[in-house]
């Protein structure tokens, strides 16, 4: 079996930062892409960013791109999301994820084979 730990959530002002960490273990340290979506209250699952675990090629969703950085510590097995100049639409729980291959759109949910628990992120303004 695979495990992901999300952390570093919390509440910040418009404008802060975060980062948020996911461990990774068992089965999900095989996968191809590591990914971080986001879920707001009434609304589905989206797409944040993704990051591939052997070469560290990264992708974005727009509405994050030049804010967001996406990392990963293979030593650590940790994959990282820093949040830079956050906005109170970013107020989201974030998931982590894990699975995916060369050839699967790593931007959509149905990629993913783990996720974690979530972390909730709060931007007030």
């Amino acid at each position: 079996q695979g495990q992901l730990v999300e952390s570093g959530g919390g509440l910040v002002q418009a404008g802060g930062s975060l980062r948020l960490s996911c461990a990774a273990s068992g089965r999900t340290l095989s996968s191809y892409a590591m990914g971080w979506f986001r879920q707001a209250p009434g609304k589905e699952r989206e797409f944040v960013a993704r990051i591939t675990w052997r070469s560290g090629i990264t992708d974005y969703a727009d509405s994050v791109k030049g804010r967001f950085t996406i990392s990963r510590d293979n030593a650590k097995n940790t994959v990282y999301l820093q949040m830079n100049s956050l906005k109170p639409e970013d107020t989201a729980v974030y998931y982590c994820a894990a699975g995916g291959n060369y050839y699967s759109d790593t931007t959509t949910r149905r990629a993913y084979d783990y996720w974690g628990q979530g972390t909730q992120v709060t931007v007030f303004s």
